[in-house]
């Protein structure tokens, strides 16, 4: 990809990952981000996976339907 893609902040400071990028890091639901703050701007990577996660095999509740399930517990 080359180029240029945007997002919007919504008022809880939260915004979508546009479609190219998430192809370009290979993201899928549950991956962490990692924000590289540099002179030029910020750069955004994909973060290595932080120990050992007990739920992180059971990627059949990371949907967006379950977040929207289960925020306000």
């Amino acid at each position: 990809m080359t180029g240029t893609a945007y997002s919007k902040i919504t008022s809880k400071a939260q915004t979508v990952i546009p479609r190219e990028v998430r192809a370009r890091l290979g993201l899928k639901p549950g991956d962490r981000l990692k924000y590289c703050l540099t002179r030029k701007g910020v750069l955004i990577e994909k973060a290595e996976a932080e120990g050992d996660d007990p739920f992180a095999t059971f990627t059949e509740w990371s949907s967006e339907a379950d977040e929207r399930a289960y925020k306000s517990l």
